[in-house]
């Protein structure tokens, strides 16, 4: 069973009127990280995830949801 992690980052970013680059320095990784994981192409680790959601001041869960019924063949 396979599930998809998605993120709410374009639109917390978009509510805290923060740039990729603002983001990427508050949470020490570089703006082409951020610009992956927005896109899902990259899976942050749970301590880089945790940055994030302090960034813009919420719970991790507010910022990344995973889906376990995704891919789910059954």
């Amino acid at each position: 069973m396979m599930g998809k992690l998605s993120n709410r980052i374009v639109v917390l970013r978009a509510e805290h009127n923060m740039t990729q680059k603002k983001l990427a320095e508050k949470v020490g990784v570089s703006r082409q990280t951020i610009i992956s994981i927005e896109k899902g192409k990259y899976t942050p680790s749970l301590t880089l995830a945790f940055k994030i959601a302090f960034a813009f001041g919420v719970r991790i869960d507010d910022v990344f949801q995973y889906d376990l019924s995704e891919g789910d063949e059954s």
